[in-house]
């Protein structure tokens, strides 16, 4: 029988929109405006105490509070209103202290019973939700100064499985080495080993000063713009890998000429979290420690992070960094203390194990370094102004005798707390800075501003989809009325795929929908122009219907394939923006066709199939049966 769907195929459509409703409700549940409470350090908790304080400072000022609760370490406000969010902020932050940092956040309001089948609402870009954009500065003469130090300390190892006799091996200029050696003889034979060995070096043994004989190496000019250049990749991939960590969806992780990195974190407005984790240069150095006879020049005192006043002399020289750690997983000791189970890659299991074979019975410490910035007040041009200065912070995690050679697996201990093993894990794990970096400038978009631009983007939709029904019904009156609905569930599929499938909505997605809209639309005018045709030959409204469906199959589909081909081009080869658009353009071509295809022919079979149909309410001149 013409124009009748077999019962398998109405099924899909009807399972098709149940579902597509389900997913797209969520979206009805805004998330609230909040103020999320966090340690100062990832150890420190926030408890009911520090909670009521801020409710308190905030009942004080009148601000309207929906809810508050207490999340695992953290503390959630939830409040009514962007403008009422904005003035909270620093209320709470003056109320609770500096050990805690009160951040602008978006709390989750979708129903319980939505989030146990998976749905949740669209993810907002960073122009629509609000975020957090920075640009970070990677300190490239550190990078220089790491690097030569890493090569002093496998230079001074060599020389001495070798039994050649030096002095010095220090760091001038941030760009070369100075040996000095006795005897002439010994300065030939390191010449020749650095020679063979290392040839990032430009080599000079012509200097002689109060009876040595110095070697100088310096990095040559193409070793040193390698070197940042490594320094800036390894940057943006650490970065790109703590991002992914943090779970942010669509980040923008990108350089910006040669020394500095733009990161932009959509619906991020935790900026204190965002910048521990992102900004947080963290590192490790296993050295061994001091011999009582040994050199002060060769040696460097530093204090116990948990316990300051405790201190230990260590080498100078470095066994391993944190740049050689492959895996880090915070876990439990015997005593259900927190440890961080450390593997690391080859290059370092070989120098772990190179340097503890022969040490063991000595002590061997963990050394935590910590690059930031630490505002000042300073006279600048006759006024004080705020002035950011670079800090390092170095102290000893751990300190254990060496029981036997160690490989490429160990642990590390010592830790304060649970947060505190979980995140030197999440850095390690994620790659250290091969570099430090500093926050150069720091902007949020708060939710406000991303607000406004919802309400603009949302009247852009409405007011083109009003045309759009508006135009449907004038010229094709019964069958517009169907189009429009069909129009209607198309816009429901295709927020409800957005939303399982976790992709962002930014400005040019909203673009996108409109431009959806009105694909949809020219689906559904080809086919009901071809069935006008069909009506003006003298086809009955039954064989119309099906001629019209069918025969406009092929000119839709290809048509939207051409279209889908672009969209996936835009993906591939753009970026940020142009990305949004172009996933919002991809479902939207899909749940085009499906919806013109076979949500409008279901209800146009609902309809007209199945019976005797005299007549078409379709525009024009209404064909007889």
């Amino acid at each position: 029988m013409l124009n009748k769907f077999p019962l398998w195929k109405n099924l899909v459509i009807v399972a098709a929109l149940v579902i597509g409703f389900i997913y797209a409700l969520p979206n009805f549940f805004p998330d609230d405006y909040a103020i999320q409470i966090t340690g100062a350090r990832g150890g420190t908790e926030v408890d009911q105490r520090v909670l009521d304080r801020a409710l308190d400072a905030l009942d004080a000022q009148n601000i309207e509070v929906k809810s508050s609760t207490l999340e695992d370490r953290d503390a959630l406000i939830r409040l009514t209103s962007s403008e009422a969010q904005l003035r909270a902020r620093p209320i709470v932050q003056e109320a609770i202290g500096d050990r805690y940092l009160a951040a602008l956040n978006m709390a989750p309001s979708t129903p319980g019973w939505l989030q146990s089948l998976g749905a949740g609402p669209m993810k907002l870009g960073l122009d629509l939700r609000g975020g957090v954009h920075f640009l970070l500065e990677v300190d490239m003469e550190t990078a220089l100064q790491q690097r030569l130090e890493a090569l002093a300390g496998q230079i001074k190892r060599d020389m001495r499985e070798e039994r050649i006799r030096y002095r010095g091996g220090d760091i001038e200029n941030n760009r070369a080495l100075m040996f000095s050696f006795r005897d002439e003889e010994s300065r030939t034979e390191a010449f020749d080993l650095v020679r063979d060995q290392y040839n990032e070096f430009l080599l000079d043994e012509s200097r002689t000063e109060d009876g040595e004989y110095l070697l100088t190496l310096s990095l040559s000019e193409t070793e040193v713009k390698a070197i940042q250049e490594y320094a800036l990749e390894q940057n943006l991939t650490t970065i790109r890998n703590r991002v992914n960590e943090l779970g942010v969806a669509e980040p923008l992780v990108q350089r910006q000429g040669a020394d500095r990195i733009i990161v932009e974190l959509p619906g991020v407005q935790d900026t204190a979290q965002a910048k521990r984790v992102l900004g947080s240069t963290a590192n490790l150095e296993f050295r061994l420690e001091a011999r009582q006879d040994a050199p002060s020049a060769e040696t460097e005192e530093y204090s116990f992070r948990d316990q300051p006043n405790r201190t230990a002399r260590l080498e100078k020289d470095v066994i391993a960094t944190g740049n050689n750690v492959a895996n880090a997983q915070q876990a439990f000791d015997q005593n259900g203390q927190p440890q961080v189970n450390i593997t690391m890659d080859s290059v370092g299991g070989d120098l772990m194990n190179r340097a503890t074979r022969n040490n063991v019975g000595r002590r061997m410490a963990v050394l935590f370094i910590e690059y930031g910035t630490e505002t000042q007040m300073r006279e600048v041009n006759g006024q004080m102004q705020e002035v950011e200065k670079r800090v390092v912070d170095k102290g000893i995690i751990s300190l254990a005798t060496i029981q036997s050679a160690l490989g490429s697996s160990f642990r590390i201990t010592g830790l304060d707390s649970i947060p505190e093993a979980a995140e030197l894990a999440l850095l390690l794990r994620a790659g250290a800075l091969a570099a430090p970096m500093y926050f150069v400038q720091e902007r949020t978009i708060g939710p406000s501003l991303g607000q406004q631009n919802i309400e603009a983007g949302f009247m852009s939709v409405v007011f083109g989809f009003s045309l759009v029904l508006v135009y449907m019904l004038v010229f094709y009156r019964g069958f517009g009325l169907i189009a429009n609905v069909a129009l209607v569930l198309n816009l429901m599929l295709l927020v409800a795929c957005m939303s399982i499938l976790s992709a962002t909505l930014t400005l040019p997605g909203i673009a996108g929908i409109v431009l959806t809209v009105g694909m949809a639309v020219d689906a559904n005018v080809l086919i009901f122009e071809r069935i006008k045709e069909e009506l003006k030959a003298g086809a009955p409204p039954q064989l119309a219907i099906n001629s019209g469906y069918g025969r406009a199959f092929v000119s839709i589909f290809d048509a939207n394939i051409t279209t889908l081909l672009v969209a996936v081009i835009l993906f591939a080869m753009g970026s940020g923006p142009v990305k949004g658009f172009a996933v919002t353009l991809c479902i939207g071509i899909l749940t085009s066709m499906f919806s013109g295809l076979l949500v409008s022919r279901g209800i146009v079979n609902l309809v007209y199939g199945g019976r005797r149909v005299e007549k078409l309410s379709i525009g024009g001149k209404l064909a007889n049966g």
